[in-house]
């Protein structure tokens, strides 16, 4: 016995271990590993004993509440390098044994606030390498305990007061590598053990309220080194530490530095405190919400539940709007603690009943919107805290009746509205009646739905002596039957609960505990139920989907329920939700296609289980989940052809099964049900195969397994998923959302059963016909698209229709019959459309409509919107919000509080003399009728079209949507001056102009300026004609005939100014002619313009050592002061000049200058030298990613100290290489100094600076290699250490020091690939290298290419062909010029044209990557390579000129110059043609032009008598710069042409 007790002990536990190991994971003793699992989701079958969970390395995105909850003993937590963006708050709240928890790099951007709270004992926590943007307050509240806490590497900007506080016990705290610009001391100065804390490589603005940080510091000389001042300009750079207090000032006022971090949700946006999901899909309140906001919108989501003290974080909040959810339970202490609400928006939900509490403690609530819901009850109290409450809408609920007293605590209420609520006007009502008359609040016209005698009237207008209970009135309590005050006294019992729940259904019967509602067509199960109801019949109805009231949990003492021979296609899930107690339920003869658990949720009593004659076509092992109670479930007579295996593993207590009269189809997914059958022997008769055919009606129990076969064309399996939703969409049960997805018409594979239909934000035209094909729609969303137009009958057979949007479209006109059949519609909403007028009639079929909304429209309400005004009024179905627009004194009217007889037409006389309606405005007939306005321009002709309101047929010549546009460029003449228009080829919109003579441009609109270039000699004025231009010479110059340049008169004749009548010249100057005029050369002594100005000689003279000049006819004399002599008074008695300078023996190295200083001769250094001769190069700057220095080994000893200053901005590179196999290495890694030592063991040894030096600024760097150890410092901080005891040292090596990089050889070359190296050379400047304490001459090592002296960023040498931009104190970029690229600018740039593939052309470069063909005549395409169609000009032969052709496709003759013709055959006389172009020729290979366009004639046309030929009559010759291809340019002497005629021909 002991030993069957402890074998069945070993198979529970090891069967119970190894069920809890996630099969992703590997598990040993209390630590979990499922690490590098490419998880998205952390597994849900963790050991509740793990102590350590490592699930790094995944692919997991978001952590929520359940993810860890129960684990409470885990101690290690590691979750980095996933991509988590999202922790719910909570989600750590039941690891309270947590000790290290690892977050680092993943892609957190919020850290909600109390999100540690749970975890007492963590004290390490590493946040490090995320994306986190801002510290809350309180980010780390209830973790004291926490001593090391990493969140360097982030994106913080603001870590709010206090955010440290609690923990007193921290020890290293790490905000390097962040954005950080200020801090307050209030977040570091409870910290009394820290002893490590980097602050480097923030943004630190250091004004005056960072001053304290400098003091901070200074006491702490350990903590924050390197942290630095970023701004101002002025202390950028500087140790905090080392800056002065009066130096961190403040301009302007002073501020607070504290800040605050805003945490908004995924798919939520965030501004001034309002927190906005409208329209995202959400299921759930959005968890890690600011805890400041004042506001948040929900509306038009798919959230159902309100949590337990969902909003109670909020304290600040004010308004709240869940409206348009699916919201059918709130928790009754949802808002509780929101003293600050004073909106709270709750309507078109699924509400049926409101918890007790919901609304206590709200004392500042003001609007209460809880309309469109189902509420069928209310308590008394439910208001008694709402004092404050100015509007609280309950229209469009279930409500029959109301306590007395339930709306005595609001005193502020001003607005009430509780129409479209079944009021049942009895006695018990009465109140009511008699508070609506005291107060007149109730402005929605509330009415009563029975008993009959008051049916449909206001309650408010009702006598009080009318509201009366009668016997046959009177409620109906089963099993009370004689004594009417048993009614009363349970009545009274409920007090203000909901005691109308005790009526019997209206249409139903109720006898004892039955309620009978079979018969009735009943399309929907009744809101009202009576509380004491066991059995309840529905069967033989109309229903077709079964709805998720709640109904049936306010039915505890249900039992059976009979919903037979209905036309049910569907149940909600949560229809059955608190019907736990139902043991029977009957859905025989309906016509449900398939089963699934969420169905039948809540039935987890149910014994018995009908399904007979539906159209199920598979049940799968998920269909009867939850239901382990069933004993009896019938299939019988559905369309079964498959079942999945396991099918009915969930009914623990099935006995008796009937699956007879099904289609099995007996294949290879059938194969487990004959093995099952033949087990279990709880099946009624013999269910048979009746396909394949030779199965068919043989027994499913008695066919063999290998019977059971897939072959080919039967392979079916009816419990194959089927996708029910399009791929644009997302779908949740029957609901679609296929917003702003660019959809314009609408997508496939829409499930038939749909109800909701959202396609708000897409590229609609039209409304989709195929929407006719869903008849269960009962919400359809259109908003926000482009439809301009509705037809008749555009939403035909949707009798189920509940809410139509079409708000934010392009409509201007509702057709009469556009919403005809809309019987159910309930809400209509044609918001921000352009509609004018609504015909009458077009809302006949709207019996049910309770909200239309008609704002933002251009109403134009005259006579004909009358019955509009009437009919909103009548049931107050606008809710005040439609304006409208016109006519006159209408404008700004609200439609439905403007009195009906203000809706008026202009009128006019009749043809009987009696008044009728005057014309009405054309631009509203248009709505309707767009051709009304004549939109087609040029003669078009107007016709109405759906989608564009009109379209227009235009004539020959326009086009567009108006006709406005001509078809080509060329129609309307564009070019000026008496230009020819053309189209370019292939190019209807694009033309181009051939000018007359003498104009140019696009549109031959410029008149070319002859002037640019003429010949008008003298400084005479050039003036411009068409093709010529015109000299007006000065008056010292002749010119003949006005001046006519065409008389060859250019103003050449000068005037003889030097004449004795005309010399002007004075003081004997002499008069000379030029070619501007003359001059006067002046005598000496004797200036100005005629000479007429005497010189004084004093102004420019050379007088020494205070003596006067006194002036003399071109000259001066110096008068010397007393002591003084010389003819400039430069000597003094006893002054000796010397006769040679001190720098004439002075040697300068290394092309340094010599100057004298102080009478003593100074070497002046070239960048890169020191020394009193300049004889030292101390500094070289390493241009080339290649260079290095080469250091001789025998200046390297065993006991050796190197000390250099480096700069560089560069993150990697080889600073100091020495050694062959077993080297020694100093490199730039990441922005710090590696030092490593590889003696052939692995790993190598190495060590890394703590400092980042990569930011342009000098930094010194020091190696010292003693007693078996180096040791290296940076700035003088404190040395890092390699331990070399065990390993031969490299420093005694032969091997040379490499400085700056390596060669490329190849012993070496092997090593610059080494493990996590970068093998490129240094990149900045080293100075100042002393090896043993001795300062090191560099001249005397090997410069390779590429070291240039100095450390200036840019010398003459860095750019080979562009210019240097310095870019820090040793770095620079090259701009490098038109066909030279690379680092240094030395690369020449490859020709696109080499190995191109134009077949029939030539190529032309682009640019330096890419290349375009030209083609020869008579081909196109890309590369040539297509022949080009028959050209009009094919048989067109122009002599003199070329063919063109026309705008009109017709072909011509464009003549040379000189040629005229239709064939361009005759030449023209004898002329001078005025050009502007470039002179152009030929030296040796190269092509050479002027550099500017030349003005001149050239002489074209015929002299007629063949003796004679048209040649130049005059020229000038002029000089003109040329420029060559080759790129030489020289100066040419030009003939120029003047003047043309008809002289001898030369022979």
């Amino acid at each position: 016995m002991f030993v069957l007790k402890s074998v069945v002990l070993c198979a529970l536990l090891c069967g119970a271990g190894a069920q809890s190991c996630p099969s992703q994971c590997s598990c040993s003793g209390t630590a979990v590993d499922c690490h590098g699992q490419s998880l998205r989701s952390v597994p849900r079958n963790i050991p509740r004993n793990v102590e350590r969970l490592d699930l790094n390395a995944n692919n997991l995105t978001k952590i929520t509440k359940a993810d860890f909850a129960g684990l409470k003993n885990l101690r290690v937590l590691q979750l980095m390098e996933n991509k988590i963006s999202s922790i719910e708050r909570g989600a750590f709240q039941d690891l309270q044994e947590l000790e290290r928890l690892r977050l680092n790099r993943n892609n957190l951007q919020v850290l909600p606030e109390l999100l540690f709270l749970g975890t007492t004992k963590l004290f390490r926590l590493d946040l490090s390498e995320n994306q986190i943007q801002g510290i809350p307050r309180k980010a780390f509240r209830g973790s004291t305990e926490i001593k090391n806490l990493q969140l360097d590497y982030n994106q913080i900007s603001c870590i709010e007061d206090g955010a440290f506080r609690a923990l007193r016990d921290l020890e290293v705290l790490t905000l390097n590598n962040n954005n950080i610009s200020r801090l307050s001391v209030a977040s570091f100065n409870h910290m009394p053990k820290l002893r490590t804390f980097r602050l480097h490589s923030n943004n630190l603005l250091c004004d005056c309220n960072v001053a304290w940080l400098s003091d901070w510091l200074r006491q702490r000389p350990r903590l924050g080194l390197y942290t630095q001042c970023m701004a101002p300009p002025s202390l950028r750079g500087h140790n905090i530490a080392e800056v002065q207090k009066k130096e961190f000032m403040c301009t302007g006022p002073q501020s607070h530095s504290s800040c605050s971090v805003l945490q908004c949700p995924e798919l939520c946006t965030c501004s001034n405190n309002v927190v906005d999901c409208r329209g995202k899909g959400l299921t759930e309140i959005p968890t890690n919400l600011p805890e400041t906001i004042t506001e948040i919108r929900l509306e038009q989501n798919s959230i159902k539940i309100i949590p337990a003290g969902a909003f109670a974080p909020y304290k600040r909040l004010r308004r709240i709007d869940l409206s348009n959810n699916q919201i059918t339970e709130l928790a009754s202490d949802s808002f509780q603690g929101l003293r600050s609400l004073n909106s709270l928006v709750l309507y078109g939900n699924k509400i049926t009943e409101l918890p007790k509490g919901l609304f206590d403690g709200l004392f500042s609530l003001q609007l209460l919107l809880l309309n469109a819901n189902k509420i069928n009850c209310l308590r008394v109290d439910s208001f008694q805290d709402l004092q404050n409450l100015n509007l609280l809408s309950l229209y469009d609920n279930k409500l029959q009746t109301i306590a007395k007293g339930t709306f005595s605590s609001l005193r502020a209420i001003q607005t009430l509205h509780l129409a479209q609520n079944p009021f049942m006007c009895d006695c018990h009502l009465k109140w009511l009646a008699d508070y609506l008359q005291d107060n007149p609040i109730e402005t929605s016209g509330a009415r009563c739905t029975s008993p009959r005698r008051l049916a449909n009237k206001r309650i408010g207008q009702i006598k009080s002596k009318k509201f009366r209970c009668s016997a046959k009135e009177q409620y109906f309590i089963p099993g009370i039957h004689h004594i009417n005050k048993c009614v009363e006294d349970y009545r009274s019992k409920l007090g203000g609960d909901c005691f109308a729940d005790l009526a019997c259904p209206e249409k139903c019967r109720c006898e004892g505990t039955t309620v009978d509602c079979s018969g009735q067509k009943l399309t929907k199960i009744p809101d009202h139920i009576p509380q004491y109801t066991a059995e309840l019949r529905l069967n033989n109805n109309e229903f077709t989907v079964l709805e998720a009231t709640g109904i049936f949990k306010k039915l505890p003492q249900l039992r059976k329920i009979n919903l037979s021979n209905n036309k049910i296609t569907d149940i909600e899930e949560g229809t059955f939700e608190g019907a736990s107690g139902v043991n029977e339920l009957i859905l025989t003869s309906n016509r449900l296609e398939g089963v699934h658990y969420s169905m039948l949720k809540g039935l987890g009593g149910l014994r018995t289980l009908m399904l007979r004659s539906n159209r199920i076509s598979c049940v799968n092992n998920g269909s009867f989940t939850g239901l382990s109670s069933v004993r009896l479930l019938s299939l019988y007579d559905n369309l079964i052809t498959s079942m999945s295996p396991g099918a009915f593993d969930t009914l623990h207590s099935l006995s008796t099964l009937n699956l007879l009269a099904n289609p099995f189809n007996c294949n290879c997914h059938l194969a487990w049900l004959g093995e099952w059958l033949r087990k279990k022997r709880i099946v009624t008769g013999n269910p048979r195969c009746q396909s394949p055919y030779f199965l068919k009606e043989i027994p499913i129990q008695d066919v063999a397994v290998q019977d059971f076969a897939c072959e080919e064309g039967n392979d079916e399996n009816s419990c194959s998923p089927l996708a029910r939703c399009p791929a644009e969409c997302s779908c949740l049960d029957t609901v679609v959302r296929c917003s702003n997805k660019g959809l314009k018409v609408l997508p496939k594979g829409i499930p038939r059963d749909v109800t909701e239909l959202y396609l708000d934000g897409n590229e609609f035209t039209q409304v989709p016909l195929e929407l006719s094909n869903y008849k269960h729609l009962t919400l359809i969303d259109l908003s926000n698209n482009q439809i301009s137009t509705l037809s008749n009958h555009s939403f035909s057979n949707m009798s189920e229709l509940l809410t139509l949007i079409l708000s934010y479209n392009r409509l201007r006109c509702i057709p009469a019959k556009a919403f005809d059949g809309l019987k159910s519609l309930r809400l209509l909403s044609l918001h921000g459309n352009d509609i004018a007028v609504i015909p009458d009639g077009a809302f006949k079929d709207l019996s049910s409509l309770s909200h239309l909304a008609l704002g933002a429209n251009p109403l134009y309400c005259d006579c004909h919107m009358q019955w509009l005004s009437d009919w909103v009024k009548s049931g107050y179905k606008e809710p005040g919000i439609a304006r409208c627009t016109g006519p006159g004194d209408m404008t700004d009217k609200l439609l439905l509080t403007t009195p009906s007889k203000k809706f008026t037409c202009t009128e006019v006389p009749g043809t009987c003399g009696f008044p009728v309606p005057g014309p009405v405005d054309v631009s509203i007939l248009a709505k309707c009728n767009p051709c009304l306005s004549n939109p087609c321009k040029n003669d078009g002709t107007c016709s109405n079209h759906p989608v564009d309101f009109y379209r227009c047929t235009c004539p020959y010549g326009f086009k567009g949507q108006d006709c406005e546009e001509p078809i080509h460029a060329c129609i309307s003449n564009p070019c000026q001056n008496g230009g020819t228009c053309h189209l370019k080829d292939g190019e209807e919109n694009t033309h181009w102009c051939v000018c007359p003579e003498g104009f140019e441009g696009d549109e031959c609109e410029i008149n070319i300026d002859d002037c640019e270039d003429n010949d008008c000699e003298n400084n005479s004025t050039c003036v411009d004609g068409i093709n010529n231009y015109t000299c007006l010479c000065s008056p010292e110059y002749t010119a003949a005939n006005n001046n006519e340049v065409e008389k060859g008169e250019l103003c050449e004749d000068k005037l003889d100014f030097c004449a004795s009548e005309l010399n002007l010249c004075q003081h004997d100057s002499k008069c000379i002619l030029t070619a501007k005029g003359f001059m006067c050369e002046c005598t000496p002594g004797y200036t100005g313009e005629h000479c007429e100005v005497d010189f004084d000689d004093c102004e420019d003279n050379k007088c020494k050592n205070g003596a006067q000049c006194i002036d003399a006819v071109n000259g001066y004399t110096c008068v010397c002061p007393e002591g003084y002599s010389g003819l400039f008074c430069e000597f003094s008695p006893p002054m000796v000049l010397p006769r040679t300078s001190p720098c004439d023996h002075y040697d300068c190295a290394n092309g340094a200058q010599c100057v004298v200083k102080d009478t003593d001769p100074v070497c002046q250094c070239l960048p890169g030298y020191e020394g009193v001769h300049c004889e030292r190069l101390v500094s070289v700057n390493f241009i080339n990613r290649e260079s290095f220095l080469q250091i001789p080994s025998n200046l390297i000893t065993e006991q050796a100290n190197i000390s250099l200053q480096i700069a560089t901005d560069e993150d990697n590179g080889v600073l100091l290489y020495k050694g062959d196999n077993e080297h020694i290495a100093v490199e730039l890694y990441r922005g710090r100094l590696r030092v490593s030592y590889d003696s052939g063991s692995y790993p190598p040894s190495a060590i890394y600076s703590v400092e980042t030096i990569n930011d342009g600024s000098f930094h010194v760097v020091e190696l010292v290699a003693k007693d078996q150890s180096l040791s290296l410092s940076i700035d003088g901080g404190s040395p890092k250490s390699i331990n070399t005891a065990n390993s031969p040292s490299p420093v005694p090596s032969p091997a040379p020091l490499y400085l700056g990089g390596l060669p490329q050889q190849s012993g070496l070359a092997s090593l610059r690939q080494g493990s996590g190296r970068n093998g490129s050379s240094f990149h900045g400047c080293i100075r100042n290298l002393y090896i043993n304490d001795q300062l090191q001459d560099l001249t005397q090592f090997l410069l390779q290419e590429g070291v240039v002296p100095g450390c200036q960023p840019c010398q003459r040498s860095m750019c080979a062909h562009g210019q240097c931009h310095a870019t820090g104190q040793s770095s620079f970029s090259c701009e490098c010029e038109a066909g030279w690229t690379g680092p240094l600018c030395d690369q020449q740039v490859n020709n696109p044209c080499d190995g191109n593939k134009c077949i029939h052309g030539s190529c032309m470069a682009i640019n330096s990557y890419s290349y375009s063909c030209r083609c020869l005549p008579g081909f196109a395409g890309v590369l040539c390579d297509e022949e080009e169609q028959l050209s009009p000009c094919q048989y067109i032969a122009c002599k003199y000129g070329r063919c063109r052709v026309s705008g009109l496709g017709k072909a011509y003759c464009e003549c040379n110059s000189g040629y005229t013709g239709q064939s361009c055959d005759r030449e023209m006389a004898c002329r001078g043609e005025r050009v502007r172009d470039h002179y152009q020729t030929q030296q040796g290979y190269a092509a050479c032009q002027s550099t500017e366009k030349v003005s001149r004639l050239e002489c074209r046309g015929s002299c007629g008598d063949g003796t004679s030929c048209c040649a130049p009559l005059r020229s000038k010759r002029r000089k003109y710069t040329f420029q060559c291809t080759d790129g030489s340019s020289f100066v040419q002497e030009v003939e120029k042409v003047v003047k043309c005629g008809c002289t001898k021909c030369p022979s």
